[in-house]
């Protein structure tokens, strides 16, 4: 399994900021076209807050990133048996 790639990890931690609130940076207005185009954002009353779409990918994200380490933890223990003991 490939690692999770540096761009999908930046993707979470926008959107999991535009969660909490924090709308992006105003030179991140690019950023701010592509959520809103891929219908991962929209516009509300208090800014940008995720669709559906966008929580699903937050979900999506999240359980990729835990089954990485998962799998990490696995290949250590399974490299080195004595790291368990």
């Amino acid at each position: 399994m490939e690692p999770i790639p540096l761009e999908d990890l930046a993707l979470l931690a926008v959107l999991q900021r535009i969660f909490q609130g924090d709308e992006p940076a105003p030179d991140d207005s690019a950023i701010r076209q592509r959520l809103l185009d891929s219908a991962l954002v929209e516009e509300g009353e208090d800014g940008l807050c995720l669709t559906a779409a966008g929580v699903e990918m937050c979900k999506s994200l999240q359980h990729r990133i835990a089954a990485d380490n998962i799998a990490g933890q696995i290949r250590q223990e399974r490299d080195d048996p004595a790291a368990t003991t």
